[in-house]
């Protein structure tokens, strides 16, 4: 009884939440406006300085990538992994290829179109949404790697576990929700699609998504300019916006780390300010405790990119929570993982390839555009050897599927 009572108060009180805390808010910038006013600027410069110029060309060339289908076809491969091991339908898969190289809002996207075209229910919506969110590779390898930590290397390194630890995480998620409901999942495909040969099924997925989009190459790059503006004007106002509450709570709490809140709220601010402790300590175990620090946050992701997400995807009901819950197993994973192969994973791109050892330094707050571009055929080539081992685990949990069956 007291339980139902207390769900009916927290229910009714929940659409009051966000005016109380946006009159904080106001208060608090009121009684201490020069502060607001520097916190602001100081969201606005990390993001028009450092996010900005690395996003931009890569959010385009993102758009124009998934339009011409390549997304779409590549999907279909990985439908056997995502069947037997996230236990979601096989037509998800190219949204989790989307996630891996265009980042949360872009797999959040996916799985809005998926939703929208009745491919997956509400509940599968939710757990793909989790399995999509990753920090852009470029936000990985550019702004953090080399911006924040100018070193390339450990960029590579960061990215690698911010990946490993997301697919980790979803699978514990899938187990977990494979033992509480016992259901399969359903595509909702034709039989003569399930018929034809795979690479039939590939070129029709990418011929489809090329007709569904329909836009020719002026008006796509027009538009993918647009879009990305749009896309990183949200993120520039996000930015600015955690940044007067992050400084809003370092003020009230001051024996509080700077770090902390910043990580827990916003996942550029929350890198730079690990970044800039990481700086402070120098080398050491400290050191390496601070970068297994740096990826857990960047596994959290911060609680501004999870509201974007849930707002994109508020017509599918995702819950925070188990949404969140994700988000805190990738975080735990990838503090373990870094921990464990820091050291090791780190000696290998100095010892074999030279050419991903530390960048020249660069002035702190600042990025150069010859940066961003040298690490642009790096970049790709990292992104096709995790889709090329994402097509290997699809045909290994294929064969060892067809095995089963045969033999069962």
């Amino acid at each position: 009884m007291k339980n139902i009572q207390i769900r009916r108060l927290a229910t009714r009180s929940t659409p009051f939440i966000p005016g109380i805390m946006a009159i904080l808010t106001a208060i608090a910038i009121i009684i201490s406006p020069e502060s607001s006013f520097e916190a602001s600027l100081q969201g606005l410069k990390l993001w028009w300085t450092l996010v900005f110029p690395a996003l931009l060309p890569f959010l385009m060339l993102s758009e124009m990538l998934t339009a011409s289908g390549f997304v779409h076809g590549f999907g279909v491969l990985l439908e056997p992994l995502m069947k037997k091991v996230f236990r979601l339908p096989g037509a998800s898969g190219w949204t989790l290829a989307l996630g891996i190289t265009a980042g949360f809002p872009g797999g959040a996207g996916g799985v809005m179109q998926l939703h929208k075209q009745n491919s997956i229910s509400d509940k599968e919506a939710a757990r793909l949404a989790a399995l999509t969110h990753f920090a852009s590779p470029v936000t990985m390898l550019i702004v953090i790697g080399i911006a924040f930590l100018h070193s390339t290397s450990a960029g590579y390194f960061l990215l690698a576990i911010h990946w490993i630890s997301g697919l980790l995480a979803s699978y514990t998620d899938a187990l977990l929700k494979g033992r509480s409901a016992n259901t399969k999942p359903v595509d909702k495909i034709s039989a003569d699609t399930k018929q034809s040969s795979l690479y039939s099924r590939v070129q029709l997925a990418a011929t489809d998504a090329r007709a569904k989009d329909g836009r020719s190459f002026g008006k796509l790059l027009g538009e993918s300019v647009a879009n990305a503006v749009q896309s990183l004007m949200v993120v520039g106002g996000y930015m600015i916006m955690f940044a007067v509450v992050i400084n809003i709570i370092t003020t009230v709490l001051p024996a509080l780390p700077a770090a902390l809140p910043a990580s827990l709220l916003e996942i550029h601010l929350g890198a730079d300010a690990i970044s800039k402790g990481l700086a402070s300590i120098g080398t050491g175990p400290s050191s390496m405790l601070g970068i297994a620090l740096l990826s857990a946050a960047l596994g959290w992701s911060g609680l501004c990119a999870q509201l974007q997400v849930l707002t994109m995807l508020k017509q599918a009901r995702v819950r925070f929570l188990p949404y969140a819950t994700v988000r805190l197993m990738h975080g735990f994973y990838a503090f373990l993982l870094t921990l464990l192969l820091w050291k090791p994973l780190l000696a290998i791109p100095k010892a074999t390839l030279p050419a991903l050892a530390d960048s020249r330094p660069t002035p702190s707050g600042t990025i150069n555009v010859t940066d961003i571009w040298s690490s642009f055929p790096q970049l790709l080539s990292l992104q096709a050897l995790l889709l090329i081992i994402l097509l290997g685990l699809s045909a290994g949990t294929y064969l060892v599927s067809t095995i089963r069956h045969r033999l069962g």
